[in-house]
């Protein structure tokens, strides 16, 4: 598995060529959130002063993804941004403070970020939620910001994310805990709720 990233710091990342060229910056990232994966990105340019491109980059455009930039082979592979955009969720816009329930109903809290997988992946794998009063009850109730991983289903309902029952039962204090409940193995930073 790839490295994993808040999808928050991706915001302003720049956009290079292979070549080394500075294209523009990324403004905002697009997912489906139903399959889980990033399916572009809205850009900006380049300047203090610049605003919004009328072109976007679709995922499929990206080499790779990391801290630092978002690669492309080249300016070639930007498109229209409404064809980055249409009938797709921006994080900001649509994820960014959702509620998180779990299939039965219970209310988990709200999304603060997505975590997805850098490199070439572009999974969302998680989420980073402030978690409600009753989803961490007792000592755990001062650390009100978990990670959650993702589940084998997700369901967008309005503006509420439905996770199975189980995946609520497994959270992590920071990413590296994320990564090793993703990875399928027990980090000594995630932990089971009961």
């Amino acid at each position: 598995m790839n490295e994993l990233m808040a999808a928050r710091s991706l915001t302003t990342l720049p956009v290079v060529t292979l070549g080394g060229d500075a294209v523009a910056h990324v403004k905002d990232t697009v997912c489906d959130a139903v399959a889980g994966r990033i399916t572009g990105f809205t850009l900006t340019g380049r300047g203090l002063l610049s605003g919004p491109l009328k072109e976007g980059l679709p995922w499929a455009a990206v080499h790779a993804l990391g801290h630092d930039a978002v690669m492309i082979r080249d300016r070639r592979g930007l498109v229209g941004s409404a064809a980055v955009t249409e009938r797709r969720q921006s994080l900001r816009g649509r994820v960014l403070g959702a509620r998180v329930l779990t299939e039965s109903g219970a209310e988990i809290g709200t999304v603060l970020d997505v975590v997805v997988e850098g490199g070439t992946g572009g999974r969302v794998v998680g989420f980073r939620v402030a978690a409600s009063k009753r989803f961490l009850p007792g000592p755990t109730r001062h650390r009100r910001r978990v990670y959650m991983a993702r589940g084998a289903t997700l369901t967008v309902a309005g503006r509420a994310l439905v996770l199975p029952d189980d995946a609520a039962r497994h959270v992590a204090d920071d990413l590296s805990g994320l990564a090793a409940l993703v990875g399928g193995m027990t980090g000594h930073r995630g932990r089971s709720l009961p």
